[in-house]
């Protein structure tokens, strides 16, 4: 099945600006370009939207009437996927790893949107994983029929989100005339990259796809993004690649989900020269990697990097 045949619900607003940076530019000394996906145009915007068109597509395609997801109380995606599910008549509940805490930034967010919200009361993040097959089972069993979902919609059905995206920025670049020497992002649950690399292949897009790993050793992100992106490819019978994802390791601050101090001046760079907010664990840790690359002259440019959103996270607390 192609692309456009995919199952799709339209949640964002797109496409989203590709904007020049000149004054980041000329701080960095490479040419970076923002592509503004903290624009998608759904609460507060994010990448997740895009992906969250065709995950929601897909429950709807198998009658579900419940959407089970969840993440760390400050997840961008569990709060986006509450909201969307919301808009489209499903319930939602979401299961946060570790104890209670009191509400700010997504969670509140999260809660205003009407979803359930529970706690696995253990701090092992695949703790969610599991709290996710307990409640679409119990959801079962009354009756519901659940949509479970893992951590980040970090699936071959949410990755088509990346690749959409994919031919959205090619047309942009040509229209432009840009032809960027790589894409930088953050990589978390992998799905983003996934599809972006599968679309760049598809395409045959000339930027290399570059990942900054904010949430897992760098072997285990490019196991990850190799295994989706053979998936999503599958999907829409493209060409599988055949290179390694490009994963940077090293920026992760002092874990997943902790600001980092490299992470907030990059963040302050970019608020101060561009007027653009990086979240601080995601956008913020993947700006400062690749300024340290434009440092030690590994990154030619133009660059294009982008923001993911996660704008409620500027608003908590760590």
């Amino acid at each position: 099945m192609s692309l456009v045949e995919q199952p799709r619900v339209r949640l964002g607003t797109f496409p989203t600006p590709l904007q020049p940076a000149p004054r980041l530019s000329a701080e960095a000394g490479v040419e970076i370009w923002l592509k503004r996906d903290d624009l998608t145009g759904l609460g507060l915007g994010g990448n997740k939207v895009r992906g969250l068109e065709y995950l929601l597509a897909d429950a709807e395609r198998h009658g579900c009437d419940c959407l089970v997801t969840g993440g760390g109380s400050q997840s961008n995606w569990a709060m986006l996927a509450a909201l969307a599910a919301r808009m489209r008549g499903m319930d939602t509940v979401l299961v946060c790893y570790g104890d209670p805490v009191p509400p700010s930034g997504n969670m509140v967010l999260a809660e205003l949107a009407g979803a359930e919200i529970r706690f696995t009361g253990d701090p092992d993040r695949e703790s969610v994983n599991r709290g996710v097959d307990e409640v679409a089972a119990e959801l079962r069993a009354n009756g519901r029929k659940a949509y479970p979902l893992g951590r980040g919609g970090a699936t071959a059905v949410g990755a088509l989100g990346y690749v959409a995206a994919s031919m959205e920025l090619a047309v942009q670049l040509r229209d432009l005339g840009l032809s960027p020497t790589e894409l930088w992002l953050a990589t978390g649950s992998c799905g983003t990259q996934a599809g972006l690399r599968a679309g760049a292949q598809w395409l045959r897009l000339p930027y290399q796809v570059v990942g900054v790993t904010v949430s897992r050793p760098v072997s285990e992100c490019a196991e990850r993004i190799d295994r989706l992106a053979d998936e999503v490819a599958e999907l829409i019978l493209a060409p599988v690649a055949d290179s390694c994802p490009v994963v940077v390791g090293g920026h992760m601050g002092p874990a997943y989900g902790r600001r980092s101090e490299e992470g907030d001046e990059a963040a302050r760079l970019v608020a101060r020269t561009e007027g653009v907010f990086l979240d601080p664990v995601f956008a913020a840790k993947a700006m400062a990697g690749l300024l340290a690359a434009a440092r030690t002259g590994t990154v030619t440019g133009p660059v294009v990097f982008l923001v993911t959103g996660g704008a409620p996270t500027l608003f908590s607390a760590g």
